[in-house]
């Protein structure tokens, strides 16, 4: 079907995804609900759990949802079908297609939303500044941030604390990722940024591809498109000055390599692939704002999570603290620390930020035992998995001893995706929660807020804790 040349194209585009979803329906997918697509969409939007525990009871391990302006979604959590996902040719398999949602802030030049050759030379290029080993030097920064912020708690007082995870995770990325030093433009926009990420984690207008449309100045797609400017004008000063500095640098006579800086930024405006060409700025900028909404959202998410698991469970708060208590709190970054540790991993099995995770077809192929035709997303269910019975006993009870001295398959436990497509910053995410955690426990008590039952709610494509994660904390 060629849809109508003179419709805008945004328009086009929602009408040709409709029309190849009916090309689907000639071919036989995987049984799912029956639901109409508009009402499988609104549950998924607003009722994501119920609506995976309810068709996985019925259809198994493997069923096909349906959504309104997108293809197919078959769903599997089995781990046999999810490692042949993750294994599967990635030239068959694109994963940047499945994100294409994000495509409005991230950009066109995101490592989200990059496939092929592209997805390759930018992995290569992202990858050495988030080599694990290299965590330890940001671990300073983590801790100094924590201590900042949790310095302006109170005590004894219900707290949100989503928002003052957000406000950590922010902070954290403004200092080890862009390098931000006093009078930085970023830094002028810093509330702006806090608030396009939560409208982008929060807002129904980002499932919606069709409603990313410019109606008026008081829309909501205008002002977060404006919000969007301003950002990326700060975000482009930012780079194009550390491009000077590093670039005078070099030219001074008698040095021959740049001045030594941690930040990611640094690293990234210094970073050549094979050709020995470097990222445009167009380039920097998306990987930028990727590592921001990502490892913004990420770390803020999981670690309310944990701390709803640990509002639940005061004896895994005492084991940690006896752990916590053998250092100092500025030994906190190179202390081993297996019991916190494996808090977080437990509330990322538990509770994980992802429901899922998709890869795009791009030829007809068979997959877990199913013949799928080219178009269909293939989707690892990360929750289904992670709460399978068959793979983890009691799986609904908070348990951080399942992950004490052992490591689960990455097709049993995959927070952070799986393949090659697994999120470059698992790495630091980890390690900056372990920090949070850690630095928070060692001198804070959680209560639980009283009369305020948490739910799961969707913030965009996440799954995060109702009321904002409501605590009340106290010194120890």
């Amino acid at each position: 079907m060629r849809v109508a040349p003179f419709l805008p194209q945004r328009f086009r585009d929602f009408a040709q995804t409709a029309a190849d979803l009916r090309k689907y329906n000639g071919h036989k997918l995987p049984p799912g609900p029956v639901l109409p697509a508009w009402v499988q969409t609104l549950r998924w939007a607003f009722q994501p759990i119920p609506f995976m525990e309810a068709a996985r009871a019925q259809y198994g391990k493997v069923f096909t949802q349906r959504l309104v302006g997108f293809p197919p979604l078959i769903h599997f959590s089995d781990p046999e079908a999810i490692k042949e996902i993750f294994t599967g040719p990635p030239d068959l398999l694109f994963a940047g297609e499945a994100n294409a949602i994000l495509k409005p802030v991230l950009g066109s030049g995101s490592l989200l939303l990059l496939d092929g050759p592209s997805h390759l030379r930018h992995r290569r290029l992202l990858l050495p500044p988030f080599h694990g080993e290299r965590m330890h030097a940001y671990g300073a920064a983590m801790l100094q941030v924590t201590e900042r912020v949790m310095s302006t708690w109170p005590r004894g007082k219900v707290l949100p604390i989503m928002p003052e995870m957000r406000r950590i995770a922010l902070d954290v990325i403004l200092q080890t990722v862009f390098g931000a030093r006093e009078g930085d433009a970023i830094l002028q926009v810093r509330d702006e940024l806090s608030d396009l990420i939560a409208r982008a984690s929060a807002d129904p207008i980002f499932l919606l591809p069709a409603a990313h449309v410019r109606l008026g100045p008081l829309t909501s797609w205008a002002r977060i498109q404006d919000q969007l400017a301003r950002i990326d004008e700060a975000i482009f000063a930012l780079i194009r000055s550390r491009v000077r500095d590093l670039g005078a640098h070099k030219e001074t006579p008698g040095e021959s390599t740049p001045p030594v800086r941690g930040d990611i930024l640094s690293l990234l405006v210094l970073a050549r692939d094979e050709d020995n060409q470097p990222l445009s700025e167009g380039e920097l900028r998306d990987e930028l704002m990727t590592l921001l909404v990502a490892g913004h959202d990420t770390v803020a998410t999981g670690l309310s999570w944990t701390f709803y698991h640990l509002t639940q469970s005061p004896e895994v708060v005492k084991r940690a603290q006896q752990e916590l208590d053998a250092y100092t709190t500025d030994q906190l970054p190179q202390a081993n620390l297996p019991w916190v540790d494996a808090i977080v991993k437990e509330s990322l099995r538990l509770t994980p930020v992802l429901p899922i995770v998709g890869r795009r077809l791009q030829e007809d192929m068979r997959l877990g035992g199913v013949d799928l035709p080219k178009g269909v997303r293939a989707a690892p269910n990360v929750y289904l998995v992670h709460r399978d019975p068959d793979i983890w006993p009691n799986p609904t009870v908070f348990t951080p001893e399942r992950f004490l001295g052992s490591k689960p398959a990455p097709y049993l436990f995959f927070p952070f995706g799986g393949g090659v497509r697994r999120c470059i910053g698992m790495a630091f995410a980890l390690f900056e929660m372990r920090i949070v955690l850690a630095a928070i426990l060692k001198r804070l008590q959680v209560g639980a807020a009283p009369n305020l039952p948490i739910q799961t709610v969707r913030h965009g494509v996440a799954l995060a804790p109702s009321n904002d994660m409501p605590i009340i904390l106290y010194d120890r």
